[in-house]
């Protein structure tokens, strides 16, 4: 009877295996072939497209704004210019380089479209880059900027449309730097140009306004840049497992906060204030990748977050109103980076902007974490591996808090029949019994506490190296051995989680048992319960369990014998 019940359950267990592995293998391809189409229905999109509609919220202005536009920034109630001009529809320009693909709107000069070539969607589709920004049926994601004020040439009722020389950009081989120049001819006497300035290799992109006043009066207006964000869930979070989710959301630098964040939900919910800030910095937040508007560090900008009419997420800067007297020339300057978050090129981009990699409140130790992992790996070349040696590393510098805790823990074990019979013998007198186990205590020398503490202290930088392994783009679509082919992602046969498990359960056989036999029935099922959570987990971070419960078991095993053959 017993062997059927076992092959039972053995055949359930194989049958629920085998439909776990097909149920991943059959979401990994849908998901495959949506973001393939969606890249394509951006590659295939026209030159001229219908314009959307453009709520009246989404775009700041300088000129006086009625009750109902309360929420649209103005940089000083001037009377508008009729100088504008608007048409009804949009073109795009694309530019492609080494790091970006670009799709630009003429209407107004916003990057619609942001792909990145060197980072694919899917591992096993390396000709599908991965879309950060896009306006498609699936997300609204886009970084839009524009002139406002006395002269603005962009406002909630329409966008200035520029002319390109061409169509299409491309950063050929042997080129370093790559300009677009789209030109707004605001009228017979002004013409703006609205420059982009793409550098190999860089995710960065210079963004300048170059005013031409050729007239007899001066030409004033100051410059708007923002990010607008749908409620869509976090693309890059599809396959990172379960766990704590990354941070989606809004982030600015403040003075003293250099990384405040900033959720959709309170976007929604409270009103933000504006903020009067020299330099400083707005971003867009996701796993693994981030978009963010840096403006002229010289000037002082306002800051401002909204929520569109449309629903959207708008997180601004608008810079102070600059004036081109007649006959001269005149320059605005900005930065818009949207690619990986590389925290080492983040920090010589802006102060502050490298706290995008959320590592939480314990940044402080993941930090030199990180630091140590990149360095491994630039002798191991192998992220996996870097993470073992990590592990080991940590695990070194804890040797001898583990070892206080493991020799603990065996002196309990060591102790277990005496205090099984002491509860036997005091079972009816609670009083009795805790007296007599301290009094074991003492004569053991054994602190019941001790076997927690060590653990304890641990615990700050073992949570920092989950965040460092959860938050690093360094470890999307890294190899490690086999079939792991990117550690970023669950492993697909669940081999790291079963031998998991089966530490975890080599570890529960080394400790005392609790003295309650209900907790102790509960303590059995821990190993298969975290098992079943691990299935889920990126591969890297099961690897650094796995890595860490084998050494603390062979530490936890040599100082058990060495005391129970005492």
């Amino acid at each position: 009877m017993d062997f059927q019940r076992y092959l039972l359950i053995g055949a359930i267990a194989a049958l629920s295996f085998m439909l776990l592995t097909e149920w991943v293998n059959f979401k990994d391809e849908r998901k495959g072939t949506d973001v393939v189409a969606a890249y394509q229905q951006q590659q295939n999109t026209g030159n001229t497209t219908p314009a959307a509609t453009v709520p009246e919220s989404a775009f700041p202005t300088a000129t006086a704004s009625s009750n109902n536009d309360a929420d649209i920034p103005s940089l000083e109630p001037e009377e508008p210019s009729n100088e504008t001009a608007f048409v009804e529809n949009i073109d795009r320009v694309k530019v492609r380089t080494d790091a970006l693909e670009i799709d630009i709107n003429t209407q107004g000069g916003d990057i619609v479209f942001a792909a990145l070539p060197k980072h694919y969607a899917e591992l096993d589709n390396p000709d599908v880059p991965f879309t950060l920004l896009e306006q498609s049926n699936l997300r609204t994601y886009i970084a839009q900027s524009g002139l406002i004020g006395v002269n603005g040439i962009d406002t909630s009722k329409g966008r200035a449309q520029y002319t390109s020389q061409q169509r299409e950009y491309r950063l050929e081989d042997g080129q370093d730097e790559l300009l677009v120049d789209l030109i707004y001819q605001a009228s017979n006497e002004v013409t703006i140009t609205k420059r982009f300035r793409f550098t190999r290799g860089e995710y960065l992109i210079d963004i300048q306004y170059l005013i031409d006043n050729r007239g007899s009066l001066p030409w004033t207006g100051g410059m708007f840049g923002q990010l607008k964000r749908d409620n869509t869930p976090d693309p890059a979070q599809d396959s990172s497992g379960m766990g704590l989710a990354p941070y989606l959301g809004a982030a600015i630098h403040l003075p003293d906060e250099p990384y405040s964040k900033v959720s959709f939900e309170d976007i929604a919910e409270k009103q933000f204030p504006k903020q009067n800030l020299e330099g400083g910095w707005v971003a867009m937040i996701q796993h693994y990748f981030t978009s963010a508007w840096i403006p002229d560090p010289s000037q002082t900008h306002t800051y401002s977050m909204l929520k569109a009419k449309d629903d959207a997420n708008i997180i601004r800067f608008t810079s102070p109103q600059v004036t081109v007297n007649a006959g001269e020339t005149g320059k605005i300057i900005s930065q818009l980076y949207t690619g990986p978050k590389d925290q080492y090129r983040l920090e010589e981009i802006s102060s502050g902007l490298e706290l995008t990699v959320d590592y939480g409140i314990l940044w402080w130790i993941a930090q030199p974490l990180f630091w140590l992992l990149t360095k491994l790996h630039g002798y191991l070349g192998n992220w996996g591996f870097a993470i073992i040696a990590v592990t080991v590393l940590v695990k070194a510098a804890f040797f001898q808090l583990n070892a206080k805790a493991y020799t603990s823990m065996a002196n309990m074990r060591k102790v277990q029949p005496k205090l099984t019979a002491i509860r036997e013998r005091y079972a009816d007198d609670r009083q009795k019994q805790s007296a007599e186990m301290m009094n074991l205590y003492k004569k053991e020398k054994i602190n019941p506490l001790g076997g927690c503490l060590p653990i304890l202290v641990q615990m700050p930088v073992f949570i920092s190296l989950y965040w460092v392994l959860m938050e690093s783009v360094e470890l999307r679509h890294a190899p490690f051995i086999g079939y792991i082919d990117d550690l970023s992602v669950m492993d697909p046969y669940f081999i790291l989680p079963l031998i998991m498990g089966v530490s975890m359960f080599i570890q529960q056989k080394l400790n005392p048992p609790p003295p309650d036999p209900m907790q102790a029935k509960v303590m059995q099922w821990m190993p298969v319960m975290f098992t079943f959570f691990f299935l889920f987990f990126p591969a890297g971070l099961v690897l650094y369990w796995v890595v860490n419960n084998t050494l603390s078991i062979i530490q936890q095993y040599i100082i058990t014998k060495r005391i129970e053959n005492e």
